[in-house]
């Protein structure tokens, strides 16, 4: 069992990363973390909540840093997701989990009713893009196509990323091939705020419902999946509205540490 909770020696001093990193070694097969990965966790957490942020993110996963699939499939927040066909040769501890654009993506088992219609947020931290072909609009993360939709994605022929942020009705954003986090929230019932490439956007988009589905990620949940996506992911985040650009600078420097990290 790991001893990484509470324990300073470590550099854990958090307990729900403690928790967490735990869970992840156990997962692992009982294989401990290195140092530096646990501290860039702890780090992490301990920012999030200094932020004001860590309590709006009520599903999550660190899609990078553990040691196995297995590992990097425990939740930071919430409920675990479920894995449809992702295998072990897909995932790598530095940049995360790479779907295949036609069968594999992760069911987040959150409804996107369980947040409120003005008070919500999904986001991604994306290794490599979406790369779409003629006719295909991959997802990164999300549930709907009609009203009430909340989704990110990618439109057609490598071009813009486009949202709906509890809407029928998209917006589109440049550049279409961006890595980093790609965010959405929404605060109020008028607009929403997107983040990409590390600046914010303001969108005016009233809101229009909050639909029942679970919110999938590397496709998009609307009762049959679709939209499947070939990006790679090192995280995600479902909840309540928060400060995009905190996220940002905690995820960033999260992954970042553990490219410095890991062998």
């Amino acid at each position: 069992m790991s001893l990484r909770i509470n324990s300073d020696f470590n550099g854990v001093t958090d307990p729900d990363a403690g928790a967490y990193i735990a869970a992840v070694e156990a997962a692992d097969g009982n294989q401990l973390l290195e140092f530096a990965v646990g501290k860039a966790i702890n780090d992490f957490v301990v920012g999030c909540k200094a932020d004001g942020i860590w309590n709006a993110i009520k599903a999550s996963c660190i899609l990078a840093g553990a040691r196995t699939l297995s590992g990097a499939l425990v939740p930071l927040a919430g409920t675990a997701p479920t894995n449809f066909n992702f295998v072990s040769g897909d995932y790598n501890r530095k940049t995360g989990l790479v779907g295949d654009g036609s069968t594999k993506y992760l069911n987040s088992n959150r409804a996107q009713n369980s947040d409120p219609q003005d008070n919500t947020h999904i986001g991604i931290y994306a290794s490599t893009a979406a790369i779409p072909g003629p006719g295909q609009y991959p997802i990164y993360i999300g549930a709907g196509n009609g009203t009430g939709a909340f989704h990110i994605g990618r439109l057609e022929n490598n071009g813009q990323v486009f949202i709906r942020c509890r809407s029928l009705g998209n917006d589109n954003f440049s550049p279409g091939g961006a890595t980093g986090l790609i965010g959405a929230t929404r605060q109020q019932s008028s607009s929403y705020i997107v983040r990409i490439s590390g600046a914010n956007t303001t969108t005016t988009r009233s809101s229009d419902g909050a639909i029942s589905t679970t919110t999938a990620i590397f496709a998009n949940n609307v009762g049959s999946i679709s939209g499947y996506s070939n990006a790679r992911l090192a995280f995600y985040s479902i909840g309540e509205s928060l400060d995009l650009a905190k996220l940002d600078a905690r995820v960033t420097a999260l992954i970042n540490a553990f490219g410095a990290a890991i062998p």
